[in-house]
């Protein structure tokens, strides 16, 4: 479950340092990310990946592996210790923030020993139409963990524990999927590229008995060792969606707790997030990748869009109990796969839609919150500096206001195409209400009612100097700025 208006934060970026500092960064931070209204955090991949220490996490190599073993060059991960990791889940929870682990279940990257194998090469942009015979590959898909010589786990994966790979040894300079001997994709997965079962790397055959007993039997072993309070599941279009069900049922009998989950489904065609929340019969939730490109593209447009169909075509809009509501992520930041970058200007009216609504489950990005200076490579082939804007001024009073007045009726004044706003009637354990209002063009001003006669507000943003007080029946003429957003709270 949810946790009732709490906000979550996704607690990293592609770029984070690769000092093994974050799990620290996260003691230091949990009491303070509390206070201000902070009530989970969502942590990166905590297992070794191919890269070692320098792995984001999602080039999955062990999962058993929590930075506690000699492997992939390193016995650290990208991000810490697995005592580090234990320790910062441990302190943020005393702290009253939930944690919630990213797990990969779609594939393995990093085998330490090749296998030969018979396999059908496939088109890399049509996954249904052969390009070459049945033939004989070798490929890197027998895992050993020789480092962690069987501890928690003596399983060792071979290439029939996948169903496909994209690199055949034999020949390197061809460029396709090879569906390997006696294998076939996933039918309940998104329908790109014809089937969009295989992403990357080996990819897990979720059909094979040994699989699908190994990750369960990791889910136990995972709760028990890091009492994780729920789960991000990533790239979860490429994996049979009842998998996750499944899975997560599992876990929850096994804990006896009703464990939160939500899944990366990257898609801005919101018929195929609702299908796969069908699938799983509500079970897991799912990002709002629609109001993020929402949200991009009024970023790019300007005045030109029209802001009463921000909520147009998105998750929360139709299913507002199973969405987790987004800004930014680490795969749309700039020079990131998804990039898809929500332009700074706009980023306070974004994160303004997402805190201070009552419906969706709001996720802060770190590189929003923190900032980020990085330099990597773009698609264009150059080499790019980054410096992402620190939003957490704005933000911690969004924070704020959400957690102080963020309660009570909603009513919506989505009237004009620049100017819209809405207001919070408070309850009466949070009186006061609260009115918010913000403009992609021209400074304006709208009537509205918070339900609260003759009190005088004050923009806590503090872009409008002016008070505001309402009538005798309740209603305020709230204003703000030319690009911009005003929060209206009772004036103490």
């Amino acid at each position: 479950m949810s946790d009732p208006n709490g906000v979550m934060m996704q607690y990293f970026h592609w770029y984070t340092p690769e000092d093994g500092s974050l799990w620290n960064q996260v003691i230091e931070n949990a009491e303070e990310l509390a206070e201000l209204g902070v009530t989970s955090l969502w942590l990166p991949p905590a297992y070794k990946g191919v890269g070692g220490g320098m792995d984001v996490g999602y080039g999955v190599y062990d999962l058993f592996d929590l930075g506690e073993f000699d492997q992939k060059g390193s016995i650290r991960t990208k991000y810490g210790t697995k005592k580090e990791y234990l320790k910062a889940i441990k302190t943020a929870k005393k702290a009253g923030i939930r944690v919630y682990a990213d797990v990969v279940f779609n594939h393995k990257m990093g085998a330490d020993l090749e296998e030969e194998v018979e396999a059908t090469p496939l088109a890399m942009e049509e996954r249904t139409a052969a390009i070459g015979d049945y033939q004989m590959i070798k490929a890197w898909t027998h895992f050993t963990f020789a480092g962690r010589d069987g501890k928690y786990s003596t399983m060792e994966w071979h290439w029939w524990h996948f169903d496909a790979i994209d690199h055949n040894v034999y020949n390197t300079e061809e460029n396709a999927v090879y569906l390997l001997k006696g294998k076939s994709f996933d039918d309940n997965v998104d329908l790109e590229k014809g089937n969009f079962d295989y992403l990357m790397g080996c990819d897990l055959d979720m059909d094979n008995p040994e699989v699908v007993g190994e990750l369960k039997y990791w889910g136990e072993w995972y709760f028990d060792t890091t009492a994780v309070d729920g789960f991000r599941f990533d790239a979860v279009k490429h994996v049979s969606a009842e998998f996750f069900q499944d899975w997560l049922e599992h876990v929850r009998n096994y804990a006896k707790l009703d464990l939160f989950a939500v899944g990366e489904y990257w898609s801005y065609e919101v018929e195929a997030l609702h299908h796969f929340i069908e699938s799983t019969d509500g079970k897991v939730s799912l990002f709002d990748a629609p109001l993020h490109y929402n949200f991009h593209a009024a970023s790019q447009q300007g005045e030109d869009y029209d802001m009463r169909q921000i909520f147009d075509n998105t998750l929360v809009q139709h299913q507002p109990a199973l969405a987790v509501t987004l800004t930014e992520n680490h795969d749309s930041q700039p020079l990131q796969s998804l990039e898809s970058v929500v332009e700074p200007w706009f980023k306070p009216l974004a994160y303004a839609l997402i805190l201070l609504r009552r419906d969706g489950y709001p996720c802060i990005f770190y590189g929003d919150y923190y900032g980020a200076h990085y330099k990597d490579i773009g698609n264009d082939g150059n080499e790019h500096e980054i410096w992402m804007d620190s939003h957490k001024c704005i933000i911690d009073k969004f924070l704020f206001a959400r957690k102080t007045y963020g309660f009570g009726e909603q009513f919506d004044y989505f009237d004009h195409p620049s100017t819209i706003g809405w207001t919070r009637s408070g309850n009466p354990e949070h009186p006061g209400g609260m009115a918010v209002i913000l403009s992609n063009g021209e400074g304006g001003s709208k009537l509205m009612e918070v339900g609260h006669p003759n009190c005088t507000y004050v923009d806590i943003t503090e872009h409008v100097a002016e008070n505001v007080t309402t009538n005798e029946d309740g209603w305020g003429d709230f204003s703000c700025n030319g690009g911009s957003v005003s929060v209206w709270v009772p004036a103490t």
